[in-house]
């Protein structure tokens, strides 16, 4: 009976290690093959996981690196409308208030408005000015913004903040016109999941609703139907769904993926953001509604 136990559990634990060789060959296989097929390695990376060959986070992270080479940065980009931005006239005691209130590190220093980007303010090079007590221009330290177009390929970007160590740029739209910023965080965190630091809390929490331009919304998909409805004078019920992500699913009949589109009314809703199990963020375009 001992013997028998002894077998079995020989059998058991071979098992696993079996598995685990045979899954990194079928890897190692299609990455040297000639087809380049991404469905196919997406395919496998998902098997692995269901097999408990990778954990949740690795599947997630691999997912990850998928999804930053599909996306644009317009995708993913902080608006115009919310870039905490410093006036180019103002001098070291004139913003230390409000780099204490909004705790970023970083902010593009602006003359007379947004289109106009002088430079980058990174806070660690306020130091010793202020260890010194001298009330410099902000322009006296800023340092060179770089510039992006919103059509660049967010795999390129990262790439390109590695290789040459900065980590904001600004973005601008065919005409040139700023229409937003990026940072090497907002890229990682697609990668690797929400990245929070001492100073993210509810209080500072993104809007659930981003207003892009007067007809272009970006929606996270946990925003309460309520909050909805008020935002855009809608009138759509909870009764089955709370949020907007499950009133969009509803709609959908089926998990849709990223890049999915569907109407509700006078709303087109495009998945930006979603993975094997939710929705995360959706864009929104509100047509005008078409007179009875």
């Amino acid at each position: 009976m001992s013997d028998e136990r002894s077998v079995e559990h020989s059998a058991t634990a071979h098992q696993h290690p079996q598995k685990r060789s045979n899954w990194l060959n079928r890897l190692g296989h299609l990455l040297k093959g000639e087809p380049n097929d991404r469905d196919e390695l997406a395919d496998i990376i998902t098997e692995a996981g269901e097999r408990d060959i990778i954990d949740e986070d690795t599947q997630d992270m691999l997912e990850g690196v998928f999804e930053i080479s599909e996306l644009r940065v317009r995708d993913i980009m902080i608006p115009r409308s919310q870039m905490n931005t410093l006036p180019s006239d103002a001098c070291i005691n004139d913003v230390i208030p409000k780099i204490i209130e909004s705790g970023n590190s970083r902010y593009p220093v602006i003359h007379e408005d947004k289109d106009h980007i002088e430079g980058i303010l990174l806070v660690k090079d306020l130091l010793k000015y202020i260890v010194t007590r001298e009330n410099a221009p902000v322009t006296d330290i800023i340092r060179p913004a770089v510039v992006v177009p919103e059509s660049k390929r967010v795999d390129k970007l990262l790439k390109e903040f590695q290789q040459c160590r900065y980590h904001m740029a600004i973005v601008v739209d065919e005409y040139g016109g700023v229409s937003g910023l990026v940072t090497i965080e907002d890229i990682l965190e697609l990668i690797v999941g929400e990245i929070e630091d001492e100073y993210d809390d509810e209080d500072n929490a993104p809007a659930n609703i981003t207003e892009i331009n007067s007809s272009l919304y970006h929606v996270l998909s946990l925003t309460p139907i309520a909050d909805f409805n008020e935002k855009f004078g809608t009138s759509f019920t909870n009764d089955e769904y709370d949020t907007i992500g499950g009133l969009v699913l509803h709609a959908f009949g089926h998990l849709p993926a990223k890049g999915d589109s569907i109407s509700i009314e006078n709303f087109d809703f495009r998945v930006l953001s979603a993975d094997k199990r939710s929705i995360h963020l959706l864009q929104l375009t509100v047509n005008p509604r078409e007179e009875e």
